[in-house]
């Protein structure tokens, strides 16, 4: 069938007529980076100490109700000279792939491929404790999670495959949610000869002063973001941050509003919540996830910046976004400025894929 690449495991594929062409800059430009980086192709920043913290600033991202439809048979591999460049596209906390819906299936009518990645015990690895369902929570409180363990370096694995296979097709553009930008900043600097643009929506961009995510939300700049204890049981000994949200207490429902969608209907809001996961590995924030100046650095790069952003504060990526510039002046951020949108982004994605449009087509 034109137009349907490989399914990738773990990521829903969204798809879109390909798109014409040769892409001769991106084949020969990748073909100098491969060789470039072919002799260190590891994140020699993986390593740091860890900060198991309970909830300082709810990096959520949320999932949406509805899920893309399954695909057929994977037909044999196109000639990656040829074929259409690809959005990977990584959600954030507590959520999945299907979080970005709205947005993936504007791309592909726009005749982009798109993936939507699954995170290890997320979407349809999702765990669903039995606890949550009966709303117990002195249960839900001690109730062990096969989420325990995991972290950035699961996390980084499992977007850096999906990217592997996708540039075999074409260029690839990475892009992050929330706590999706610290696997962004991994992947980016494990594979940067790969990657033809990266961006970072209301995401975490961590540095060397804010090497982690929760460092980040730590910052004082993230002092103007709704910050609460919501969590259920204990995180260092759950090994997760585990949150209820099927919660009918009125106070926490206003709260978790305010932090995710202020401006969307309330009906929005509940649809959201139906689609968020109970817990996220606490190693997944404590993971340290700082892009090199000679790998991450080099690819170009673009935030999408919220205003009314009680997740991660406005100011909180403003902060993020300078630090990452220091270091490469001559590579900086494009910033794209949504005034009026809280932490999932405008009700209506058609701005947000306006912005990503652009990107993809600064290669073709």
């Amino acid at each position: 069938m034109e137009g349907v690449g490989p399914r990738e495991p773990h990521g829903r594929v969204v798809l879109g007529p390909p798109r014409q062409g040769v892409l001769d800059h991106w084949w020969g430009e990748r073909a100098v980076h491969s060789v470039e980086f072919m002799m260190d192709d590891t994140n020699g920043e993986r390593k740091g100490a860890t900060r198991r913290t309970a909830l300082r600033g709810l990096g959520l991202a949320v999932g949406g109700a509805a899920l893309a439809t399954g695909l057929g048979p994977s037909p044999a591999a196109a000639d990656p000279r040829r074929g259409p460049g690809t959005y990977v596209l990584v959600h954030g906390t507590h959520s999945a792939g299907a979080f970005w819906t709205p947005i993936a299936r504007e791309l592909a009518l726009r005749g982009h491929r798109v993936v939507m990645v699954d995170q290890p015990g997320h979407g349809a690895e999702a765990f669903v404790a039995e606890s949550y369902q009966r709303q117990d929570l002195t249960a839900m409180a001690v109730e062990p999670s096969p989420l325990k363990g995991l972290g950035l370096d699961d996390y980084e694995a499992r977007v850096t495959g999906i990217v592997r296979r996708a540039a075999r097709n074409g260029p690839v553009v990475l892009v992050g949610h929330s706590l999706g930008g610290v696997s962004v900043s991994r992947v980016g600097d494990a594979v940067p000869h790969l990657l033809h643009h990266i961006c970072y929506m209301a995401a975490f961009c961590p540095s060397r002063v804010l090497p982690t995510a929760d460092a980040c939300t730590a910052a004082p700049e993230n002092a103007d973001a709704v910050s609460r204890e919501l969590t259920v049981g204990d995180p260092d000994r759950l090994g997760v941050l585990r949150l209820n949200f099927r919660t009918g207490v009125s106070g926490e429902l206003a709260l978790l509003k305010e932090m995710i969608c202020a401006d969307h209907p309330d009906a929005d809001f509940r649809r959201m919540l139906a689609g968020m996961q109970t817990d996220e590995p606490v190693a997944a924030y404590a993971g340290r996830a700082v892009g090199r100046a000679g790998r991450w650095g080099r690819i170009p790069r673009t935030y999408l910046r919220f205003g009314r952003d009680r997740t991660i504060a406005t100011a909180l990526q403003d902060r993020m976004i300078a630090e990452a510039d220091a270091p490469t002046p001559g590579n900086r951020f494009r910033v794209h400025d949504f005034p009026g949108a809280s932490h999932v982004g405008p009700l209506d994605p058609t701005p947000i894929a306006d912005v990503l449009d652009t990107l993809a087509g600064q290669y073709s």
